[in-house]
């Protein structure tokens, strides 16, 4: 992931095994990290049971917040694919009982349809 897709908060796909070893911490028995993405040092994961939001806060980023949104919380998403003249994707998680949803813009090394496949898996259900 190059900087500057960092620093302007887009999202690059990171390996699921370095997630998983990287955030083992947070993961309950048996859980499997799916696919993860990091923006400089921010991170994403999906599991196999929720999607947790990691937000590294401060000058240093040792404060870090961990969000976990079961996906039976997610009421709808909507998943923006990259354009001519805006080469970024958009992802967008609307949560029960919150009215403005969660975004995530996506760099052009990661795969929407990706994201969108797991999220239809799991919300789905």
């Amino acid at each position: 992931m190059g900087l500057l897709s960092g620093i302007t908060g887009n999202a690059a796909r990171l390996d699921p095994g370095r997630a998983a070893r990287d955030y083992g911490r947070l993961l309950g028995q048996g859980e499997q990290v799916l696919a993860a993405y990091q923006l400089v040092r921010d991170a994403f994961l999906f599991t196999d049971r929720r999607l947790i939001l990691i937000d590294k806060q401060g000058v240093t980023g040792r404060k870090v917040e961990y969000h976990t949104v079961p996906y039976k919380s997610i009421t709808h998403f909507a998943v923006e694919t990259a354009g001519t003249f805006d080469l970024d994707a958009e992802l967008k998680i609307w949560i029960s009982s919150t009215a403005e949803p969660i975004g995530r813009q996506f760099g052009k090394g990661a795969d929407v349809y990706e994201v969108q496949a797991l999220l239809a898996q799991f919300v789905g259900r």
